[in-house]
Protein backbone atom coordinates (compact mmCIF):
# COMPACT_ATOMS: atom_id res chain seq x y z
CA UNK A 1 0.00 0.00 0.00
CA UNK A 2 1.46 3.30 -1.09
CA UNK A 3 2.09 6.07 1.41
CA UNK A 4 1.12 9.69 0.85
CA UNK A 5 4.72 10.49 -0.12
CA UNK A 6 4.74 7.74 -2.74
CA UNK A 7 1.40 8.90 -4.14
CA UNK A 8 2.69 12.47 -4.38
CA UNK A 9 5.86 11.17 -6.03
CA UNK A 10 3.82 9.28 -8.63
CA UNK A 11 1.41 12.18 -9.17
CA UNK A 12 4.36 14.46 -10.00
CA UNK A 13 5.68 11.78 -12.36
CA UNK A 14 9.08 11.69 -10.65
CA UNK A 15 11.60 8.87 -10.69
CA UNK A 16 13.61 9.13 -7.51
CA UNK A 17 13.70 8.03 -3.88
CA UNK A 18 10.40 9.50 -2.65
CA UNK A 19 11.29 9.81 1.04
CA UNK A 20 14.73 11.33 0.48
CA UNK A 21 13.60 13.70 -2.27
CA UNK A 22 10.45 14.94 -0.56
CA UNK A 23 11.99 15.25 2.91
CA UNK A 24 15.00 17.21 1.65
CA UNK A 25 12.75 19.53 -0.32
CA UNK A 26 10.40 19.99 2.65
CA UNK A 27 13.21 20.87 5.08
CA UNK A 28 14.69 23.38 2.64
CA UNK A 29 11.37 25.04 1.85
CA UNK A 30 10.53 25.12 5.55
CA UNK A 31 13.79 27.03 6.19
CA UNK A 32 12.96 29.51 3.42
CA UNK A 33 9.41 30.13 4.65
CA UNK A 34 10.47 30.37 8.30
CA UNK A 35 13.28 32.80 7.48
CA UNK A 36 11.00 35.08 5.48
CA UNK A 37 8.09 34.88 7.95
CA UNK A 38 10.13 35.02 11.16
CA UNK A 39 13.29 36.87 10.17
CA UNK A 40 14.28 38.14 13.60
CA UNK A 41 13.74 34.87 15.54
CA UNK A 42 15.61 32.89 12.86
CA UNK A 43 18.49 35.38 12.96
CA UNK A 44 18.58 35.18 16.74
CA UNK A 45 18.55 31.37 16.67
CA UNK A 46 21.42 31.00 14.20
CA UNK A 47 23.43 33.75 15.91
CA UNK A 48 23.01 32.07 19.30
CA UNK A 49 23.86 28.59 18.03
CA UNK A 50 26.84 29.90 16.07
CA UNK A 51 28.15 31.78 19.11
CA UNK A 52 27.87 28.66 21.25
CA UNK A 53 29.54 26.44 18.65
CA UNK A 54 32.43 28.85 18.13
CA UNK A 55 32.98 29.21 21.87
CA UNK A 56 32.73 25.52 22.74
CA UNK A 57 33.39 23.45 19.61
CA UNK A 58 35.72 25.55 17.49
CA UNK A 59 38.54 23.20 18.50
CA UNK A 60 36.50 20.27 17.15
CA UNK A 61 36.46 21.80 13.66
CA UNK A 62 40.19 22.63 13.78
CA UNK A 63 41.28 19.23 15.09
CA UNK A 64 38.94 17.34 12.80
CA UNK A 65 40.46 18.48 9.52
CA UNK A 66 44.00 17.82 10.76
CA UNK A 67 43.01 14.31 11.88
CA UNK A 68 41.47 13.67 8.46
CA UNK A 69 44.71 14.79 6.75
CA UNK A 70 46.89 12.56 8.93
CA UNK A 71 44.58 9.61 8.24
CA UNK A 72 44.75 10.09 4.47
CA UNK A 73 48.54 10.27 4.48
CA UNK A 74 48.73 7.16 6.67
CA UNK A 75 46.30 5.23 4.46
CA UNK A 76 48.14 6.14 1.26
CA UNK A 77 51.46 5.04 2.77
CA UNK A 78 50.07 1.78 4.19
CA UNK A 79 49.64 -1.52 2.36
CA UNK A 80 46.05 -0.50 1.66
CA UNK A 81 47.43 2.20 -0.61
CA UNK A 82 47.66 -0.48 -3.34
CA UNK A 83 43.91 -1.20 -3.28
CA UNK A 84 42.09 -0.29 -6.49
CA UNK A 85 39.07 1.98 -6.39
CA UNK A 86 37.20 -0.48 -8.56
CA UNK A 87 37.72 -4.13 -9.37
CA UNK A 88 41.22 -5.51 -8.94
CA UNK A 89 41.88 -5.79 -12.69
CA UNK A 90 40.25 -2.46 -13.54
CA UNK A 91 42.31 0.25 -15.21
CA UNK A 92 41.75 4.02 -14.83
CA UNK A 93 38.99 5.40 -17.05
CA UNK A 94 40.99 8.58 -17.74
CA UNK A 95 44.60 9.08 -18.70
CA UNK A 96 46.92 10.79 -16.24
CA UNK A 97 46.85 13.98 -18.27
CA UNK A 98 43.05 14.10 -18.46
CA UNK A 99 42.74 13.24 -14.78
CA UNK A 100 45.20 15.95 -13.79
CA UNK A 101 43.31 18.45 -15.95
CA UNK A 102 39.98 17.59 -14.32
CA UNK A 103 41.46 17.83 -10.83
CA UNK A 104 42.94 21.15 -11.86
CA UNK A 105 39.46 22.21 -12.98
CA UNK A 106 38.08 21.27 -9.56
CA UNK A 107 40.82 23.32 -7.90
CA UNK A 108 39.70 26.75 -9.04
CA UNK A 109 36.40 28.55 -9.01
CA UNK A 110 34.57 31.23 -7.14
CA UNK A 111 36.56 30.46 -3.98
CA UNK A 112 39.88 31.48 -5.48
CA UNK A 113 38.33 34.38 -7.37
CA UNK A 114 36.74 35.74 -4.20
CA UNK A 115 39.58 35.23 -1.72
CA UNK A 116 42.66 35.45 -3.98
CA UNK A 117 43.25 39.08 -2.98
CA UNK A 118 40.86 39.54 -0.05
CA UNK A 119 42.40 36.96 2.27
CA UNK A 120 46.10 37.95 2.12
CA UNK A 121 45.36 41.67 2.34
CA UNK A 122 43.03 41.21 5.34
CA UNK A 123 45.62 39.24 7.29
CA UNK A 124 48.36 41.66 6.23
CA UNK A 125 46.45 44.54 7.84
CA UNK A 126 45.26 42.51 10.84
CA UNK A 127 47.66 39.63 11.65
CA UNK A 128 45.59 36.65 12.91
CA UNK A 129 47.90 35.85 15.84
CA UNK A 130 48.19 39.51 16.83
CA UNK A 131 51.87 38.93 17.47
CA UNK A 132 53.33 41.35 14.91
CA UNK A 133 52.47 44.83 13.72
CA UNK A 134 50.05 45.02 10.81
CA UNK A 135 51.32 46.31 7.50
CA UNK A 136 54.85 44.98 7.97
CA UNK A 137 56.88 42.31 6.18
CA UNK A 138 56.40 39.97 9.15
CA UNK A 139 52.65 40.54 8.97
CA UNK A 140 52.61 39.59 5.29
CA UNK A 141 54.53 36.38 5.94
CA UNK A 142 51.93 35.45 8.52
CA UNK A 143 49.16 36.47 6.09
CA UNK A 144 50.48 34.14 3.38
CA UNK A 145 50.94 31.29 5.88
CA UNK A 146 47.31 31.50 7.01
CA UNK A 147 46.00 31.95 3.46
CA UNK A 148 47.75 28.81 2.23
CA UNK A 149 46.67 26.95 5.37
CA UNK A 150 43.08 27.83 4.55
CA UNK A 151 43.27 26.90 0.86
CA UNK A 152 45.98 24.25 0.79
CA UNK A 153 46.15 20.70 2.12
CA UNK A 154 43.45 21.14 4.75
CA UNK A 155 40.76 22.36 2.36
CA UNK A 156 41.48 19.55 -0.08
CA UNK A 157 41.56 17.04 2.74
CA UNK A 158 37.91 17.93 3.38
CA UNK A 159 37.13 17.00 -0.24
CA UNK A 160 39.45 13.99 -0.46
CA UNK A 161 38.08 12.01 2.49
CA UNK A 162 34.45 11.77 1.27
CA UNK A 163 35.67 11.39 -2.33
CA UNK A 164 37.74 8.36 -1.30
CA UNK A 165 34.80 6.91 0.61
CA UNK A 166 32.44 7.44 -2.34
CA UNK A 167 34.90 5.90 -4.78
CA UNK A 168 35.46 2.82 -2.62
CA UNK A 169 31.85 2.03 -1.81
CA UNK A 170 30.48 2.98 -5.25
CA UNK A 171 33.07 1.18 -7.37
CA UNK A 172 34.48 -1.51 -5.08
CA UNK A 173 31.29 -2.59 -3.31
CA UNK A 174 28.98 -1.36 -6.10
CA UNK A 175 26.65 0.39 -3.67
CA UNK A 176 24.36 3.29 -4.62
CA UNK A 177 25.97 6.74 -5.02
CA UNK A 178 24.65 7.91 -1.66
CA UNK A 179 26.35 9.13 1.49
CA UNK A 180 24.57 6.35 3.40
CA UNK A 181 26.52 3.77 1.38
CA UNK A 182 29.67 4.88 3.22
CA UNK A 183 28.02 3.58 6.42
CA UNK A 184 27.51 0.09 4.98
CA UNK A 185 30.19 -1.59 7.17
CA UNK A 186 28.34 -0.27 10.23
CA UNK A 187 24.68 -0.37 9.24
CA UNK A 188 24.66 -3.17 6.66
CA UNK A 189 21.35 -3.37 4.78
CA UNK A 190 19.91 -0.72 7.10
CA UNK A 191 21.43 1.90 4.79
CA UNK A 192 18.29 1.29 2.71
CA UNK A 193 16.02 2.05 5.67
CA UNK A 194 15.16 5.07 7.82
CA UNK A 195 18.71 5.50 9.14
CA UNK A 196 20.17 5.56 5.66
CA UNK A 197 17.48 7.97 4.48
CA UNK A 198 18.25 10.33 7.39
CA UNK A 199 21.94 10.37 6.44
CA UNK A 200 21.17 11.10 2.78
CA UNK A 201 18.65 13.82 3.63
CA UNK A 202 21.25 15.50 5.85
CA UNK A 203 23.82 15.25 3.04
CA UNK A 204 21.51 16.77 0.42
CA UNK A 205 20.39 19.63 2.66
CA UNK A 206 23.97 20.34 3.72
CA UNK A 207 25.21 20.28 0.13
CA UNK A 208 22.40 22.57 -0.91
CA UNK A 209 23.28 25.12 1.77
CA UNK A 210 27.00 24.84 1.06
CA UNK A 211 26.53 25.53 -2.65
CA UNK A 212 24.08 28.32 -1.79
CA UNK A 213 26.80 29.99 0.32
CA UNK A 214 29.17 29.77 -2.67
CA UNK A 215 26.48 31.34 -4.85
CA UNK A 216 26.02 34.03 -2.20
CA UNK A 217 29.74 34.86 -2.15
CA UNK A 218 29.83 34.93 -5.94
CA UNK A 219 26.81 37.22 -5.95
CA UNK A 220 28.47 39.67 -3.58
CA UNK A 221 31.55 39.73 -5.82
CA UNK A 222 29.56 40.21 -9.03
CA UNK A 223 27.56 43.02 -7.43
CA UNK A 224 30.77 44.70 -6.30
CA UNK A 225 32.32 44.36 -9.75
CA UNK A 226 29.27 45.84 -11.45
CA UNK A 227 29.28 48.69 -8.91
CA UNK A 228 32.96 49.39 -9.65
CA UNK A 229 32.50 49.31 -13.42
CA UNK A 230 29.03 50.73 -13.95
CA UNK A 231 28.02 52.29 -10.66
CA UNK A 232 25.31 49.70 -10.04
CA UNK A 233 23.96 49.96 -6.49
CA UNK A 234 25.18 47.37 -3.99
CA UNK A 235 21.91 46.35 -2.37
CA UNK A 236 19.94 43.26 -1.43
CA UNK A 237 17.56 43.82 -4.33
CA UNK A 238 20.44 43.91 -6.82
CA UNK A 239 21.98 40.80 -5.29
CA UNK A 240 18.68 38.90 -5.51
CA UNK A 241 18.35 39.91 -9.15
CA UNK A 242 21.87 38.61 -9.83
CA UNK A 243 20.95 35.30 -8.20
CA UNK A 244 17.78 35.12 -10.31
CA UNK A 245 19.72 35.71 -13.54
CA UNK A 246 22.52 33.26 -12.80
CA UNK A 247 20.12 30.61 -11.48
CA UNK A 248 18.08 31.03 -14.65
CA UNK A 249 21.22 30.43 -16.73
CA UNK A 250 22.03 27.28 -14.77
CA UNK A 251 18.46 25.96 -14.94
CA UNK A 252 18.27 26.68 -18.66
CA UNK A 253 21.44 24.68 -19.26
CA UNK A 254 19.87 21.77 -17.37
CA UNK A 255 16.46 22.03 -19.03
CA UNK A 256 17.63 22.12 -22.66
CA UNK A 257 20.43 19.61 -22.25
CA UNK A 258 23.46 21.79 -22.75
CA UNK A 259 25.69 19.53 -20.66
CA UNK A 260 28.35 19.20 -23.34
CA UNK A 261 28.29 22.93 -24.05
CA UNK A 262 28.52 23.79 -20.36
CA UNK A 263 31.48 21.44 -19.96
CA UNK A 264 33.23 23.15 -22.86
CA UNK A 265 32.38 26.52 -21.41
CA UNK A 266 33.74 25.42 -18.04
CA UNK A 267 36.98 24.26 -19.65
CA UNK A 268 37.22 27.57 -21.49
CA UNK A 269 36.66 29.32 -18.17
CA UNK A 270 39.64 27.50 -16.70
CA UNK A 271 41.81 28.60 -19.61
CA UNK A 272 40.66 32.21 -19.18
CA UNK A 273 41.35 32.05 -15.42
CA UNK A 274 44.87 30.81 -16.07
CA UNK A 275 45.18 33.57 -18.66
CA UNK A 276 44.22 36.12 -16.01
CA UNK A 277 46.87 34.63 -13.73
CA UNK A 278 49.56 35.00 -16.40
CA UNK A 279 48.34 38.52 -17.19
CA UNK A 280 48.92 39.58 -13.59
CA UNK A 281 52.28 37.79 -13.56
CA UNK A 282 53.68 39.34 -16.74
CA UNK A 283 52.19 42.84 -16.51
CA UNK A 284 53.17 43.13 -12.84
CA UNK A 285 56.60 42.86 -11.21
CA UNK A 286 57.29 39.41 -12.70
CA UNK A 287 60.54 38.54 -10.92
CA UNK A 288 59.17 39.77 -7.59
CA UNK A 289 56.02 37.68 -7.97
CA UNK A 290 57.95 34.54 -8.95
CA UNK A 291 60.36 34.94 -6.05
CA UNK A 292 57.51 35.57 -3.62
CA UNK A 293 55.52 32.56 -4.82
CA UNK A 294 58.50 30.24 -4.39
CA UNK A 295 59.20 31.76 -0.98
CA UNK A 296 55.57 31.12 0.00
CA UNK A 297 56.11 27.37 -0.41
CA UNK A 298 58.73 27.44 2.33
CA UNK A 299 56.58 29.74 4.47
CA UNK A 300 53.65 27.34 4.16
CA UNK A 301 55.69 24.26 5.03
CA UNK A 302 57.32 26.01 8.00
CA UNK A 303 54.04 27.28 9.48
CA UNK A 304 51.85 24.25 8.65
CA UNK A 305 52.56 22.10 11.75
CA UNK A 306 51.75 24.95 14.14
CA UNK A 307 48.66 26.21 12.30
CA UNK A 308 47.24 22.68 12.01
CA UNK A 309 46.65 22.67 15.77
CA UNK A 310 46.47 26.40 16.58
CA UNK A 311 43.27 27.31 18.44
CA UNK A 312 43.88 30.94 19.47
CA UNK A 313 43.86 29.74 23.08
CA UNK A 314 45.85 32.55 24.71
CA UNK A 315 44.52 35.63 22.90
CA UNK A 316 40.99 34.19 22.46
CA UNK A 317 40.25 37.03 20.06
CA UNK A 318 37.50 35.21 18.19
CA UNK A 319 39.39 35.65 14.93
CA UNK A 320 39.64 31.94 14.21
CA UNK A 321 35.90 31.38 14.47
CA UNK A 322 35.19 34.03 11.84
CA UNK A 323 37.78 32.67 9.43
CA UNK A 324 39.06 29.12 9.88
CA UNK A 325 35.96 27.59 11.48
CA UNK A 326 33.76 29.23 8.84
CA UNK A 327 35.98 27.87 6.04
CA UNK A 328 36.02 24.33 7.38
CA UNK A 329 32.25 24.26 8.03
CA UNK A 330 31.48 25.75 4.63
CA UNK A 331 33.82 23.43 2.76
CA UNK A 332 32.68 20.24 4.47
CA UNK A 333 29.00 21.06 3.94
CA UNK A 334 29.36 20.82 0.17
CA UNK A 335 32.05 18.14 0.17
CA UNK A 336 29.55 15.45 -1.03
CA UNK A 337 29.14 17.48 -4.24
CA UNK A 338 32.88 17.72 -4.96
CA UNK A 339 33.47 14.25 -3.50
CA UNK A 340 31.19 12.47 -5.97
CA UNK A 341 32.74 14.41 -8.86
CA UNK A 342 36.27 13.40 -7.84
CA UNK A 343 35.17 9.79 -7.23
CA UNK A 344 33.67 9.54 -10.71
CA UNK A 345 36.84 10.64 -12.49
CA UNK A 346 39.14 8.52 -10.31
CA UNK A 347 37.72 5.04 -10.84
CA UNK A 348 40.39 2.42 -11.43
CA UNK A 349 43.18 4.21 -9.55
CA UNK A 350 44.81 2.95 -6.38
CA UNK A 351 44.18 4.65 -3.06
CA UNK A 352 47.80 5.85 -3.06
CA UNK A 353 47.49 7.41 -6.52
CA UNK A 354 44.16 8.91 -5.56
CA UNK A 355 45.29 10.55 -2.32
CA UNK A 356 48.56 11.85 -3.73
CA UNK A 357 46.92 13.22 -6.87
CA UNK A 358 43.88 14.84 -5.27
CA UNK A 359 45.95 16.50 -2.55
CA UNK A 360 48.99 17.50 -4.58
CA UNK A 361 47.58 18.86 -7.86
CA UNK A 362 44.88 21.29 -6.62
CA UNK A 363 47.06 22.38 -3.69
CA UNK A 364 49.93 23.11 -6.06
CA UNK A 365 47.72 25.33 -8.16
CA UNK A 366 46.32 27.08 -5.07
CA UNK A 367 49.85 27.94 -3.96
CA UNK A 368 50.60 29.46 -7.38
CA UNK A 369 47.30 31.38 -7.49
CA UNK A 370 47.61 32.87 -4.02
CA UNK A 371 51.32 33.42 -4.50
CA UNK A 372 50.79 35.58 -7.59
CA UNK A 373 47.73 37.47 -6.34
CA UNK A 374 48.97 37.68 -2.74
CA UNK A 375 52.41 39.05 -3.55
CA UNK A 376 50.86 41.29 -6.19
CA UNK A 377 48.66 42.77 -3.46
CA UNK A 378 51.68 43.26 -1.21
CA UNK A 379 53.52 45.07 -4.02
CA UNK A 380 50.57 47.43 -4.55
CA UNK A 381 50.42 48.23 -0.84
CA UNK A 382 54.16 48.87 -0.68
CA UNK A 383 54.02 51.33 -3.57
CA UNK A 384 50.69 52.91 -2.63
CA UNK A 385 49.87 52.37 1.07
CA UNK A 386 46.14 52.00 1.70
CA UNK A 387 45.24 51.31 -1.94
CA UNK A 388 43.86 47.90 -0.96
CA UNK A 389 43.65 47.93 2.82
CA UNK A 390 41.43 51.00 2.99
CA UNK A 391 38.53 49.76 0.80
CA UNK A 392 38.87 46.05 1.59
CA UNK A 393 39.78 46.09 5.29
CA UNK A 394 38.86 49.47 6.74
CA UNK A 395 35.64 49.86 4.74
CA UNK A 396 34.92 46.13 4.87
CA UNK A 397 34.22 45.72 1.14
CA UNK A 398 35.74 42.24 0.87
CA UNK A 399 33.87 41.43 -2.35
CA UNK A 400 35.54 44.38 -4.12
CA UNK A 401 39.09 43.18 -3.40
CA UNK A 402 39.77 41.64 -6.82
CA UNK A 403 38.46 44.63 -8.75
CA UNK A 404 40.41 47.15 -6.68
CA UNK A 405 43.47 44.95 -7.20
CA UNK A 406 43.01 44.96 -11.00
CA UNK A 407 43.05 48.78 -10.97
CA UNK A 408 46.80 48.47 -10.39
CA UNK A 409 47.28 46.76 -13.78
CA UNK A 410 46.74 47.73 -17.43
CA UNK A 411 43.38 47.20 -19.18
CA UNK A 412 41.48 47.49 -15.90
CA UNK A 413 38.00 47.64 -17.42
CA UNK A 414 38.60 44.67 -19.72
CA UNK A 415 40.13 42.48 -17.02
CA UNK A 416 37.35 43.41 -14.58
CA UNK A 417 34.69 42.42 -17.10
CA UNK A 418 36.51 39.15 -17.71
CA UNK A 419 36.68 38.56 -13.95
CA UNK A 420 32.91 39.09 -13.62
CA UNK A 421 32.23 36.67 -16.48
CA UNK A 422 34.56 34.13 -14.86
CA UNK A 423 32.67 34.30 -11.58
CA UNK A 424 29.28 34.06 -13.33
CA UNK A 425 30.28 30.97 -15.31
CA UNK A 426 32.05 29.33 -12.39
CA UNK A 427 29.05 29.37 -10.13
CA UNK A 428 26.55 28.80 -12.97
CA UNK A 429 28.27 25.51 -13.72
CA UNK A 430 28.52 24.82 -9.99
CA UNK A 431 24.74 25.13 -9.59
CA UNK A 432 24.23 22.90 -12.62
CA UNK A 433 26.64 20.23 -11.37
CA UNK A 434 25.38 20.42 -7.78
CA UNK A 435 21.81 19.89 -9.00
CA UNK A 436 22.97 16.74 -10.78
CA UNK A 437 24.78 15.41 -7.70
CA UNK A 438 21.88 16.10 -5.32
CA UNK A 439 19.52 14.40 -7.75
CA UNK A 440 21.90 11.43 -8.00
CA UNK A 441 21.99 11.05 -4.21
CA UNK A 442 18.19 11.22 -4.05
CA UNK A 443 17.82 8.72 -6.91
CA UNK A 444 20.42 6.26 -5.67
CA UNK A 445 21.84 5.56 -9.14
CA UNK A 446 23.76 7.37 -11.87
CA UNK A 447 21.44 6.65 -14.78
CA UNK A 448 19.44 9.44 -16.49
CA UNK A 449 16.44 10.75 -14.55
CA UNK A 450 13.69 13.24 -15.45
CA UNK A 451 15.25 16.63 -16.15
CA UNK A 452 12.64 18.42 -14.05
CA UNK A 453 14.19 16.90 -10.92
CA UNK A 454 17.54 18.59 -11.59
CA UNK A 455 15.74 21.81 -12.46
CA UNK A 456 14.02 21.66 -9.08
CA UNK A 457 17.32 21.30 -7.19
CA UNK A 458 18.79 24.19 -9.17
CA UNK A 459 15.81 26.34 -8.21
CA UNK A 460 16.24 25.43 -4.54
CA UNK A 461 19.91 26.45 -4.55
CA UNK A 462 19.02 29.87 -5.95
CA UNK A 463 16.10 30.22 -3.54
CA UNK A 464 18.24 29.46 -0.47
CA UNK A 465 21.02 31.81 -1.64
CA UNK A 466 18.50 34.61 -2.16
CA UNK A 467 16.95 33.92 1.23
CA UNK A 468 20.32 34.02 3.02
CA UNK A 469 21.28 37.33 1.41
CA UNK A 470 17.92 39.04 1.12
CA UNK A 471 15.60 37.76 3.83
CA UNK A 472 17.89 37.68 6.87
CA UNK A 473 18.46 40.58 9.20
CA UNK A 474 22.24 40.07 9.25
CA UNK A 475 24.63 41.45 6.69
CA UNK A 476 25.33 39.31 3.62
CA UNK A 477 28.62 37.65 4.57
CA UNK A 478 27.65 37.44 8.26
CA UNK A 479 24.40 35.65 7.41
CA UNK A 480 26.24 33.15 5.22
CA UNK A 481 28.78 32.47 7.97
CA UNK A 482 26.23 31.94 10.74
CA UNK A 483 24.10 29.43 8.85
CA UNK A 484 26.94 27.38 7.41
CA UNK A 485 28.81 26.97 10.73
CA UNK A 486 25.67 25.35 12.15
CA UNK A 487 25.05 23.20 9.07
CA UNK A 488 28.66 21.99 8.98
CA UNK A 489 28.66 20.39 12.45
CA UNK A 490 27.01 17.03 11.57
CA UNK A 491 29.35 16.66 8.60
CA UNK A 492 32.38 16.75 10.89
CA UNK A 493 30.86 13.95 12.94
CA UNK A 494 30.28 12.03 9.70
CA UNK A 495 33.95 12.49 8.84
CA UNK A 496 35.08 10.38 11.77
CA UNK A 497 32.53 7.71 10.85
CA UNK A 498 33.90 7.74 7.28
CA UNK A 499 37.38 6.98 8.62
CA UNK A 500 36.08 4.02 10.60
CA UNK A 501 34.00 2.74 7.67
CA UNK A 502 36.87 2.94 5.20
CA UNK A 503 39.29 1.10 7.49
CA UNK A 504 36.73 -1.55 8.41
CA UNK A 505 35.73 -2.10 4.77
CA UNK A 506 39.36 -2.42 3.70
CA UNK A 507 40.04 -4.98 6.41
CA UNK A 508 36.90 -6.92 5.49
CA UNK A 509 37.65 -6.95 1.78
CA UNK A 510 41.45 -7.25 1.68
CA UNK A 511 43.42 -10.49 1.46
CA UNK A 512 47.08 -11.18 2.15
CA UNK A 513 50.06 -9.96 0.11
CA UNK A 514 50.89 -10.55 -2.69
CA UNK A 515 48.68 -9.71 -4.50
CA UNK A 516 46.30 -7.57 -2.48
CA UNK A 517 43.06 -9.12 -3.67
CA UNK A 518 39.57 -8.02 -2.66
CA UNK A 519 36.08 -9.46 -2.77
CA UNK A 520 33.83 -8.75 -5.73
CA UNK A 521 30.49 -7.15 -4.91
CA UNK A 522 27.36 -7.31 -7.04
CA UNK A 523 25.77 -4.10 -8.30
CA UNK A 524 23.16 -2.83 -5.82
CA UNK A 525 20.24 -0.50 -6.49
CA UNK A 526 18.14 1.24 -3.83
CA UNK A 527 15.12 -0.96 -2.96
CA UNK A 528 12.61 1.53 -4.36
CA UNK A 529 14.43 1.68 -7.71
CA UNK A 530 14.81 -2.09 -7.86
CA UNK A 531 11.09 -2.53 -7.13
CA UNK A 532 10.24 0.08 -9.75
CA UNK A 533 12.32 -1.70 -12.38
CA UNK A 534 10.88 -5.08 -11.43
CA UNK A 535 7.36 -3.71 -11.92
CA UNK A 536 8.34 -2.27 -15.28
CA UNK A 537 9.87 -5.58 -16.34
CA UNK A 538 6.76 -7.51 -15.29
CA UNK A 539 4.56 -5.01 -17.13
CA UNK A 540 6.64 -5.45 -20.29
CA UNK A 541 6.43 -9.24 -19.98
CA UNK A 542 2.66 -9.07 -19.48
CA UNK A 543 2.30 -6.81 -22.50
CA UNK A 544 4.44 -9.16 -24.56
CA UNK A 545 2.35 -12.13 -23.39
CA UNK A 546 -0.86 -10.32 -24.44
CA UNK A 547 0.58 -9.70 -27.89
CA UNK A 548 1.69 -13.33 -28.21
CA UNK A 549 -1.65 -14.77 -26.94
CA UNK A 550 -3.49 -14.93 -30.28
CA UNK A 551 -0.40 -16.36 -31.97
CA UNK A 552 -0.11 -19.12 -29.35
CA UNK A 553 -3.78 -20.04 -29.76
CA UNK A 554 -3.40 -20.16 -33.53
CA UNK A 555 -0.25 -22.31 -33.48
CA UNK A 556 -1.30 -24.41 -30.47
CA UNK A 557 2.09 -23.95 -28.84
CA UNK A 558 2.81 -22.91 -25.28
CA UNK A 559 5.65 -20.74 -24.03
CA UNK A 560 8.48 -22.56 -22.34
CA UNK A 561 9.42 -21.43 -18.85
CA UNK A 562 12.86 -19.99 -18.25
CA UNK A 563 14.79 -19.35 -15.06
CA UNK A 564 14.22 -15.94 -13.53
CA UNK A 565 16.81 -13.30 -14.26
CA UNK A 566 17.21 -10.35 -11.96
CA UNK A 567 17.94 -6.76 -12.94
CA UNK A 568 21.67 -7.28 -13.17
CA UNK A 569 21.33 -10.26 -15.48
CA UNK A 570 22.64 -12.81 -12.95
CA UNK A 571 20.59 -15.90 -12.09
CA UNK A 572 18.40 -16.01 -9.06
CA UNK A 573 16.61 -13.28 -7.18
CA UNK A 574 17.23 -10.95 -4.30
CA UNK A 575 18.84 -7.60 -3.95
CA UNK A 576 22.37 -8.87 -4.46
CA UNK A 577 23.64 -7.65 -1.12
CA UNK A 578 27.01 -8.95 0.01
CA UNK A 579 29.99 -10.27 -1.89
CA UNK A 580 29.48 -12.45 -4.94
CA UNK A 581 30.17 -16.13 -4.47
CA UNK A 582 33.25 -17.49 -6.12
Amino acid sequence: MKTAINRLHDALNLRTGPVIFMSSAFITLLFVVATIAFTEPVDTFFAAVTTWLMANLGWFYILGVTVFLIFLIYLAASRFGRVKLGQDDETPEHSNGAWFAMLFAAGIGTILMFWGVAEPINHYANPPMQDVEGGTAAAFEEAMAFTLYHFGLHTWTIFTLPALAFAYFMYKRNLPPRVSSIFHPILGDRIHGPLGATIDITAIVGTLFGVAVSVGLGTLQINSGLATLFGLEESRFTQIMIIVVVSALAITSVAIGLDRGIKRLSNLNIIVAVGLLFFVLFTGPTIFLLQGTIESVGTYLRWLPELSFWNDTVKASGWQSSWTVFYWAWTISWSPFVGIFIARISRGRTIRQFVMGVLAIPVGFSIIWFGIFGWGSYNIEQNNPGALTQPVVEQGDVAAALFVFLEGFPLTTLTSVIAIILVVIFFTTSVDSAALVMDTIANGHEEPAPTRQRVFWGLLVGLVAATLLGATGSGGLEALQQVIIVVGLPFFAMGYVMIYSIVRALKEDAGERPPLSTKRWRKVLPPEEEARRREERLAREAEQADRMGPLLVKTGSAPRSRPGVNLRGDKGSGNGQGPASN
